[in-house]
């Protein structure tokens, strides 16, 4: 049995394929469900911006994403953006950080996989939200910086 919603609880612009998502605050999603979607929606980001930009071997497409968003990076980079985030962002980000993951890092310490989650909870939290410029401004920098060399 098909269930329905009002159209309070309906966001218009959620429409896909002839589906309706409920409208929700991504602010009050659990911060590992934000992590979740962070997690795909950075890698696939990034993974457009190789695409469209670069014609090469998938092993080399593969190699250049994993450099980016691997924990490591993405810990050093959280480090490096908290004074820019806005009072939301930042709980988001700490929610995140402190939220008890039940699984580890292969290549990082605990300190910096707990980052990376609070990173990418703020990457889930930008996407949910639709906040489509702040989501760029910050994956655009982590593929700038690992595109100079900073990150390797």
């Amino acid at each position: 049995m098909e269930k329905s919603l009002d159209e309070d609880s309906v966001n218009e612009e959620c429409v896909s394929a002839g589906r309706v998502m409920p409208a929700s605050d991504p602010a009050k999603q659990s911060a590992l469900a934000l992590a979740y979607i962070g997690d795909s929606a950075l890698d696939l980001y990034v993974k457009t911006f190789f695409v469209k930009t670069s014609d090469k071997q998938t092993y080399k497409y593969h190699r250049d994403v994993s450099a980016i968003v691997k924990a490591v990076n993405q810990a050093a980079f959280a480090e490096e953006i908290l004074e820019e985030l806005n009072e939301g962002e930042l709980s988001v980000y700490k929610r995140g950080r402190n939220a008890n993951t039940h699984s580890k890092a292969k290549n990082a310490t605990r300190g910096e996989y707990m980052k990376a989650t609070g990173l990418e909870a703020l990457f889930g939290y930008l996407y949910l939200k639709d906040d489509k410029d702040r989501f760029a401004y910050f994956a655009d920098r982590m593929i700038e910086e690992y595109l100079s060399g900073k990150d390797k």
